[in-house]
C-alpha cells in the first residue's frame, strides 16, 4: 500500500537543505559507500538503490539520525541492524515513522530489538527503568518533540522545535518549510534582497517575531554531522 511516507519529494541536495545538514552525509546514510577500502551499507535504505530522490519517510528517518550529530565519534552505520530488525518486526519500510513505533507495544519491539541486534549502548533510543517504565534517550526525545503523527504515520515535522510555527508538511508546498503556508525561503530571500524586516512582515501578514524566527531558521549554516 502506497502511503504519504512513500511520497517522493526531494532530490538529495534539497532534502539536505531542508534538514540543515551536508548533502554528502545524507547521501551516505541513504546509499552507503566505501571508505578506506571498506564497504559500508546504507543506514536508512535496506539496500543501495542509486536513487537520488528522497521520500518523505526517508527524510523523517534522517531527522532521527540527526539526534546523534553532536558526537562525531558515533558510528551511525551500526544503527542499521536495529532499524532492519524493527522493520522486519513491524513489516513496514519506514520503521521509525510508521505504525507509531514509539508508543504502546511498538516501544517494546524497538527496545528488545536493541538487544537482539547488539546495538551499542550509546546508540540506544530507549531503555526499561525499574518498575517497567520505558525511558527515551536524548536522540529519541529530540525526534519525537519535532514530529507529529496522524494515524499511524509521521505527517509533519517542526524543524525549529515543538513550539515553533515553522512546519514541514509533505502535502503543503511540496514539502518545503513553511510558516502560515508561506515558504520560509521566500521570506528570507525578500529580506536578503534588502527589504526591511518590518516591511516583509507586513507584506506577508506575519507578526514581526515570526519573521525574525524564520530568518534565524533559514540563515543558520548547516552543522557538521557524524556519518
Amino acid at each position: 500500500m502506497i502511503t504519504v511516507l512513500d511520497r517522493e519529494l526531494y532530490d538529495i541536495p534539497l532534502a539536505a537543505a531542508v534538514l540543515r545538514m551536508p548533502a554528502s552525509t545524507l547521501r551516505w546514510w541513504l546509499e552507503g559507500g566505501v571508505r578506506h577500502g571498506r564497504s559500508y551499507p546504507p543506514v536508512i535504505r535496506p539496500e543501495p538503490t542509486g536513487s537520488k530522490i528522497v521520500t518523505w519517510g526517508e527524510l523523517v528517518e534522517a531527522r532521527y539520525l540527526l539526534g546523534y550529530r553532536r558526537d562525531p565519534s558515533v558510528q551511525l552505520f551500526e544503527l542499521r541492524r536495529w532499524i532492519n530488525t524493527v522493520r522486519a518486526e513491524l513489516g513496514v519500510p519506514y520503521p521509525l515513522a510508521d505504525r507509531r513505533p514509539w508508543v504502546g507495544e511498538g516501544r517494546h519491539i524497538m527496545e528488545s530489538a536493541q538487544r537482539s541486534s547488539e546495538l551499542p549502548a550509546d546508540l540506544w533510543a530507549m531503555w526499561t527503568a525499574e518498575g517497567g517504565q520505558i525511558l527515551l534517550t536524548s536522540p529519541a526525545e529530540s525526534f519525537l518533540d519535532r514530529v507529529e503523527f496522524e494515524g499511524d504515520e509521521v505527517a509533519r515535522l517542526r524543524p525549529a522545535g515543538p513550539d515553533s510555527p515553522i512546519v514541514i508538511d509533505p502535502l503543503v508546498r511540496f514539502g518545503a518549510a513553511t510558516i502560515a503556508g508561506i515558504p520560509t525561503v521566500a521570506i528570507a530571500e525578500q529580506v536578503q534582497a534588502g527589504d526591511p524586516v518590518e516591511m516583509v512582515a507586513e507584506d506577508f501578514g506575519l507578526p514581526l517575531e515570526e519573521v525574525v524566527e524564520v530568518l534565524t531558521y533559514e540563515l543558520r549554516p548547516p552543522k557538521p554531522v557524524a556519518a
